[in-house]
């Protein structure tokens, strides 16, 4: 991920933290002078205008009046981002670009437990590399480079243009409309905000970004209800970016409110040697519950068994090699609820009522998508999305809303 990709998943957040809070009100220890004080107001006036160039100054003498202070860490880090999106020298920036990962790894060692930091670290290459480009089209590229340059030293307008004129050589430009909307939401423009973003959820809709950072303006006006929407879109159209993750860690943090899957536990698991033969182990529990149900259990490792020696080779012909696959996964999981509830039986195991529920709702697949992928399901995931991305949001608003139905 590019550098100048970051300042705008930092700015997303700092978006929606309070700053002035964060770091110009928060009290100020008594052996603090009100110089500092002024300091850290004046930072966290500068970041709210993405001037992140101007704040460095400041929060680096900041950080070394507190060296203790994880908050002060973590904006530091976002501040070197921007002054490495201004950087032209390659070396310098790579040295920027460690600095801050340093930074944030400090943050999180210092209790920060802000959603995005852990993803800013998992994005920042150790070496401090830059990261790919946004087009190809070398005149739309350098006016996106320009315009993020002029962005985080707070230059919103002229940023603007540079990605609009951006967007005229080349329409279907996702950045250009993505970070227009960005450019909006800094000024404080909502409704423009939202158009932008829309405009570019229109060029790709199965990219996540859009979407959730069309879900800050709205928590910037306590619409939390409207933002897990669009928290939600951005985790079903990519759920397993850790980014879409943490929109969603984050609203529930902002809104104290309990995310969860079902809590489904299986007590059976199944291996394979290299020849493919199978090895099923059911937890002895399983077996010892009369009314529980929990010998149906078997079923699943038989089921897929039967998938990984017949069924995957004919449900998928223009597969080489064998993988874990959803239909396999749903299928061993749906074999398992109509044996523990066939002839009128009435198990009181727990984890197979949620998936009776789940079957019987049409739910079972998104559940199998979105709480236990593997390598092998995820591939499926796309094409399911196409065709079923309501069921998706069901599963979301229905059972993870709900701390697992």
């Amino acid at each position: 991920m590019t550098t100048r990709k970051l300042i705008h998943l930092a700015s997303q957040f700092l978006s929606v933290v309070i700053l002035l809070a964060a770091i110009g009100i928060t009290p100020v220890r008594a052996q603090t002078s009100d110089e500092i004080a002024k300091m850290k107001e004046r930072a966290g006036a500068l970041l709210e205008q993405t001037n992140y160039v101007e704040a460095l100054p400041l929060l680096e003498k900041l950080a070394q009046f507190e060296p203790d202070n994880g908050e002060t860490r973590f904006y530091l880090a976002s501040a070197l981002l921007g002054q490495a999106a201004n950087t032209k020298d390659e070396q310098v920036r790579k040295v920027l670009r460690v600095r801050s990962r340093n930074e944030f790894i400090k943050a999180r060692e210092l209790g920060v437990s802000f959603p995005n930091v852990d993803v800013m670290i998992e994005s920042l290459p150790i070496d401090g590399s830059d990261g790919g480009t946004f087009s190809t089209n070398k005149n739309a590229n350098d006016l996106m480079k320009e315009g993020e340059a002029l962005f985080v030293r707070g230059k919103l307008d002229e940023a603007l243009q540079k990605y609009q004129k951006a967007l005229e050589l080349e329409p279907k430009l996702y950045e250009a409309a993505l970070l227009s909307g960005d450019v909006y939401l800094q000024q404080g423009n909502f409704d423009q905000a939202e158009v932008w973003y829309q405009k570019a959820i229109a060029i790709d809709p199965n990219r996540e970004t859009a979407y959730r950072y069309s879900a800050t303006p709205l928590m910037k006006q306590k619409k939390t209800e409207a933002a897990l929407v669009r928290y939600i879109e951005a985790f079903i159209t990519e759920p397993y970016n850790r980014f879409a993750r943490s929109g969603l860690v984050g609203w529930g943090q902002a809104t104290d409110s309990s995310l969860a899957h079902p809590d489904i536990k299986i007590p059976t698991n199944i291996t394979f040697d290299k020849k493919g033969n199978s090895k099923i182990n059911l937890e002895a529990g399983a077996l010892l519950g009369k009314d529980d149900g929990g010998a149906a259990w078997i079923i699943y490792g038989i089921t897929r068994a039967s998938w990984r020696k017949q069924k995957f080779v004919r449900t998928y012909p223009n597969e080489k090699a064998y993988r874990h696959s959803l239909a396999e996964e749903a299928d061993a999981l749906r074999s398992v609820v109509t044996l523990a509830f066939s002839e009128g039986k009435k198990p009181t195991n727990r984890s197979l009522a949620l998936l009776k529920k789940l079957n019987d709702e049409g739910l079972l697949e998104a559940y199998v998508l979105l709480a236990r992928p593997d390598e092998g399901i995820a591939l499926d995931h796309p094409p399911y999305l196409k065709e079923n991305r309501e069921k998706l949001r069901r599963y979301m608003t229905e059972y993870v809303v709900k701390g697992g139905g």
